[in-house]
């Protein structure tokens, strides 16, 4: 199975704005879902925590409580990433007034998500809201490799979508779907900064010489590979 967006966060990158990627996720067959073209609701955490520590049905006041505890702080030392979108309105005031910090992004919740799992380097605790379903399956593979919990739910609100997605093989259009089943099995995960972000550098031009920056994971072996490459600018010669 393969899963992949080659421009993760269109608007922010034609804005020259932080974090959009090119990502990759490669796994065995059958074992990466395959996600409808439709929104997802999503909570995600990085590595270190109970198992079950945030659930997807709970408030968000209570998985921010949740979460604080967890880790041994107040809530208002946690931070939430949140997309900037009207249709998130009611959750950044609850998140506001349950007195946690908010990182709002533009666009690309794959790096939203991801920035959970370096919270010392990114100052994210914690993923909430709604964004793409198949971003959510990258996000997932990309946390089965590094560690975390992540949960989402299908939003099917027309019949046309509930019947796309019972097509794909989705027979419960209310189930909140765990890390595992959206991304199991030996997963390779790959991202190439494609503007500068918190994790990973942009794309550069330098005198003949395009410069990337990529992570490469793999969840069976816990291994995460940070590559500076060089390649030929072709279009010089």
């Amino acid at each position: 199975d393969i899963a992949l967006d080659p421009l993760e966060g269109t608007t922010i990158c034609a804005k020259n704005q932080p974090n959009s990627l090119a990502v990759i996720a490669i796994a065995e067959r059958g074992k990466l879902r395959y996600a409808p073209d439709v929104y997802m609701n999503k909570i995600a955490i990085g590595p270190g925590y109970p198992k079950g520590v945030v659930d997807i049905d709970a408030s968000p006041t209570e998985n921010l409580n949740a979460v604080a505890k967890a880790k041994g702080c107040k809530v208002s030392e946690i931070s939430t990433c949140i997309m900037d979108r009207s249709r998130h309105a009611d959750l950044i005031a609850e998140v506001r007034a349950a007195g946690a910090a908010i990182r709002l992004i533009g666009d690309g919740d794959v790096a939203g998500i991801i920035h959970t799992t370096e919270p010392d380097e990114t100052g994210i605790d914690l993923y909430m809201g709604i964004g793409g379903a198949p971003e959510g399956v990258l996000a997932a593979a990309a946390l089965r490799c590094t560690g975390g919990q992540m949960q989402g739910r299908l939003i099917l609100d027309t019949d046309e979508k509930r019947e796309r997605a019972a097509r794909m093989g989705v027979d419960n259009p209310e189930k909140a779907y765990t890390m595992e089943e959206m991304a199991s099995g030996d997963v390779l995960f790959a991202a190439t900064g494609v503007t500068d972000g918190n994790m990973l550098k942009g794309v550069k031009f330098k005198d003949g010489i395009i410069e990337t920056h990529t992570v490469v994971m793999r969840s069976s072996t816990g291994t995460v590979r940070w590559i500076d490459a060089g390649h030929a600018d072709t279009s010089k010669f």
